[in-house]
């Protein structure tokens, strides 16, 4: 009837709002000067996060590797969720130039971040495999930490930030509202990466806002992805994927262990949804997680 048919017309209305002034704001970033560098290869992949250290891949490490090799992946950034991962990680890297590492302490074991916790993490910031301080954020949909301890320690990791000049690696779910307003307040300078998008239009614009970047994963190929027109609507310097592995596997491997090799799935689902060719969508998001990591030569 009227009533469903004026709800089914508020969301597309909404949804072009944000794409003109996503648009407008996109122009006004292309606009202005930035960094030089060589573009990529076409069809060359970068997994701008993925979660190697993780347990899921100590039976088979070397050969998930190799088949993301196979498969046009030139780079990964083996993300952190605690300060043994950011060891392993970098245990990755120097076995490995086209991996890098990240540190920091995941929403979820935001419990655990003592004050000697996060010394650690800061002191983890130095090293050299390491590009970003991370993952970081709020996670409410889990509440496996108090609230207010996720605040505070994700206000932690931006001093970290602000403090070194690496980017934030950025985890919010179910958290829109909180974490609009942290990225808001984030202080000059620092930016970061909106990982594995999936928030609201409002979020999705102050990230814009603020600069930073919004990466995709493996949903935006399932059936019940509602969020085209937010792929859409970020700017090309903006955006990145990645596999988030080993969850989040895109179809047709939904429900299995994911994998860095099948960020090239990601890459079309988001190509499709952008009406841009793959080597277009490739050659922009490698070479957007390449400046974002300080991995320009």
């Amino acid at each position: 009837g009227r009533g469903q048919a004026e709800r089914q017309e508020a969301p597309a209305r909404a949804r072009d709002g944000l794409t003109r002034r996503m648009d407008e704001n996109g122009a006004r970033w292309r606009a202005l000067p930035g960094p030089t560098f060589s573009p990529p290869d076409a069809a060359m992949f970068f997994d701008s996060h993925c979660h190697l250290t993780d347990p899921a891949f100590d039976d088979d490490r070397d050969e998930v590797l190799a088949r993301a090799r196979e498969a046009g992946v030139v780079r990964m950034v083996a993300v952190a969720s605690n300060p043994g991962d950011t060891l392993a990680g970098m245990e990755l890297a120097r076995r490995d130039t086209g991996i890098r590492t990240t540190a920091g302490v995941h929403p979820h074991e935001a419990g655990s971040a003592t004050p000697e916790v996060l010394g650690r993490v800061r002191a983890l910031l130095d090293e050299e495999e390491v590009v970003a301080v991370g993952e970081c954020g709020l996670d409410f949909f889990y509440d496996n930490a108090p609230r207010d301890v996720q605040r505070r320690v994700f206000e932690a990791h931006v001093g970290f930030a602000a403090d070194t000049g690496l980017p934030l690696v950025i985890h919010s779910r179910s958290a829109d509202e909180d974490m609009e307003a942290l990225i808001r307040d984030l202080p000059p300078g620092v930016t970061g990466v909106l990982h594995c998008f999936t928030g609201s239009d409002r979020l999705l614009e102050a990230a814009l806002e603020a600069g930073l970047h919004v990466s995709f994963t493996g949903i935006v190929t399932f059936g019940s992805f509602a969020g085209a027109h937010q792929v859409r609507a970020v700017p090309t310097d903006r955006l990145m994927v990645e596999t988030d592995s080993p969850y989040l596997a895109p179809v047709p491997w939904r429900g299995k262990r994911n994998e860095p090799a099948w960020v090239r799935h990601v890459a079309e689902a988001v190509a499709r949804l952008r009406d841009e060719s793959l080597d277009e969508l490739a050659a922009h998001t490698t070479a957007n997680a390449l400046r974002f990591y300080g991995l320009v030569e």
